[in-house]
């Protein structure tokens, strides 16, 4: 008995709730089995676009970004501060 029937066999006896466990544990296999896909680096990808941010400019953008102070928003009565805003899901 080949490995397939073997689990052919198997398979066939479990609930179809296990039977989807299988199919979903083989599908899991199947894509760990794939070839990785080389990644490459922002920084390669715009190595010709002749534009050179080092890591001052990335801490001083952040220092600019987040060393404001908080707006506060009125709506409805309600004070909400900028912190909350990406919690709620139309914002």
């Amino acid at each position: 008995m080949s490995i397939e029937q073997a689990i052919l066999e198997n398979l066939r006896v479990l609930p179809p709730e296990k039977q989807q466990e299988v199919l979903d544990f083989v599908e899991f296999l199947k894509a760990k089995s794939l070839p990785k896909v080389a990644r490459r680096s922002i920084k390669g990808l715009c190595a010709d676009l002749g534009v050179h941010i080092t890591e001052e400019d990335i801490s001083q953008a952040r220092r600019e970004m987040w060393d404001e102070p908080l707006p506060r928003f009125e709506t409805e009565g309600f004070r909400l501060t900028a912190e909350l805003l990406p919690l709620i899901p139309s914002f």
